[in-house]
């Protein structure tokens, strides 16, 4: 495509662009996405679909597809690091569905992106577009890429994750390192014969570290997060780390931890990065979405869930609005995503040091808040967030 005439670009190819995308054509909008990979593959390995994420993507007809593809887990456990005994326990399953109205799904991210990127189809799918330089200008803004090639777009979207290029003309802000690294593998079930339950999402929670496992298909996905290295002084958000160095992290702790984290190859450390608020989510015609707004830890399992939750209402408001009215739905977005995306933000920075914890009283006192943990489930899983936007801007009008 050489310069031309779009109404609205997406830039990035991911869970949040292309399900934005999705949503804006099923309101009549036309959408063009450019994505700097070559292809679109697999980053991580698995992704937990909760209900206010899974009930966007059954309303945008996926349901069926991503339910075939999936794990329903039975429960929701945290276990004590070294006895391995279960702290608190909450049902999921067809409970967690009649109570949310959604499903909570375990699926591949491969398979999550093949639904969306089929869905959406190949002929508005730009690849390999590297975004070079974005500015105003005043038919619209202006996108140059690396390739040489340029568009003009009536409105931008900037759904170009933690160390966005959009973000950058937009707001400026830079993720912040949490003083938290993870590793993360996908390990055959079968190789787990010590892993209670392996149907359940599990936290196993101790001195210094945390792991977080469920179930996809054949195999058990799991992250396990270490206090540390004190600073991040890597370029990228990956590293490779020492050999053994994984293993030596869950020394001492339950024979299924240790079974897990030495059942196959260590990953590359990945350190664990959050975005501290930004002082305005647009500029002009340009609007950020999901980890390029709001980059969370991953302690609550949300990032994918309220990137899903921005690009429904991000659609709604610039349907609404319609075309010339970029400036009222980019306010209006802002005003029903800002106050919720931080408060989530806050809620999993806060459990990194929970999940940390040495044994003693306050360890004590968090395995009593565990038990209430349905509170935290209803406010973020049972949330609509197109229910929350209100009726159409066109009905509301005397």
């Amino acid at each position: 495509m050489s310069a031309a005439d779009v109404d609205i670009a997406v830039v990035g190819g991911g869970i949040g662009g292309l399900t934005l995308a999705l949503a804006l054509r099923e309101r009549g909008r036309s959408v063009e996405v450019f994505e700097q990979a070559e292809e679109l593959r697999e980053v991580g390995a698995a992704v937990a679909l909760a209900a206010n994420g899974s009930r966007i993507l059954q309303r945008l007809g996926l349901g069926d597809e991503l339910a075939a593809a999936s794990v329903v887990p039975t429960e929701l456990q945290f276990r004590h690091w070294r006895r391995g005994d279960v702290l608190a326990r909450h049902p999921i399953g067809e409970r967690y569905a009649r109570r949310f109205g959604a499903p909570f799904w375990g699926i591949h991210r491969a398979s999550l992106q093949r639904a969306l990127s089929v869905a959406w189809g190949a002929e508005r799918l730009h690849l390999g577009r590297c975004l070079a330089e974005i500015s105003d200008g005043p038919a619209g803004v202006h996108l140059a890429f690396r390739d040489g090639r340029t568009v003009r777009a009536r409105v931008v979207v900037g759904a170009d994750g933690v160390r966005s290029s959009v973000r950058r003309h937009v707001s400026g802000g830079e993720p912040v390192y949490s003083g938290t690294s993870g590793f993360r593998a996908m390990v055959p079930t079968a190789a787990l014969s010590l892993l209670p339950d392996p149907a359940a999402v599990q936290f196993w929670v101790g001195p210094g570290a945390h792991l977080l496992h469920y179930q996809v298909g054949g195999t058990v996905n799991f992250l396990a997060v270490l206090d540390g290295p004190q600073r991040w002084t890597h370029p990228a958000g990956l590293t490779e780390a020492e050999p053994g160095e994984l293993a030596a992290a869950f020394a001492g702790w339950h024979p299924a931890v240790r079974q897990m984290v030495e059942a196959g190859p260590q990953s590359d450390r990945w350190g664990l990065f959050t975005l501290p608020a930004l002082p305005r989510w647009s500029r002009g015609r340009a609007v950020l979405l999901g980890d390029a707004a709001h980059a969370m830890l991953p302690h609550h399992g949300q990032g994918a869930n309220q990137t899903i939750e921005d690009a429904a209402v991000l659609a709604r408001c610039l349907a609404d609005a319609g075309p010339d009215g970029h400036e009222s739905a980019f306010g209006r977005y802002e005003r029903l995503r800002r106050a919720r995306a931080r408060a989530v933000q806050r809620a999993s920075w806060d459990t990194s040091a929970a999940l940390h914890l040495p044994d003693g009283p306050a360890a004590d006192a968090r395995d009593e808040r565990l038990t209430g943990l349905d509170t935290w489930l209803g406010w973020i899983h049972g949330h609509d967030a197109e229910a929350a936007c209100g009726p159409a801007l066109a009905d509301a009008r005397p």
